[in-house]
């Protein structure tokens, strides 16, 4: 999907960070992971954007999308 992208990462000051592409700055900092997961899925479906989770690691640890891809991949995580 090319389209927009909201990403949670690993916050440097501590915590994890909500990012859409493009934004200069976190639309959130969580204390948790699962808080920016959360809060970034909501944002994900409301934009119609592709999330995508990574670790602090900087590894991806899932993606999910929500926009309208008329060639979705097979979803082996839902």
């Amino acid at each position: 999907m090319a389209g927009k992208q909201v990403r949670v990462t690993p916050n440097q000051g501590g915590g994890w960070k909500v990012k859409t592409d493009g934004a200069s700055r976190a639309a959130r900092i969580t204390d948790t992971k699962q808080e920016a997961v959360d809060a970034a899925r909501k944002i994900a479906q409301n934009q119609k954007a592709e999330l995508t989770v990574q670790g602090k690691d900087g590894k991806i640890q899932s993606k999910d999308s929500f926009g309208n891809d008329p060639k979705p991949p097979k979803d082996k995580e839902h």
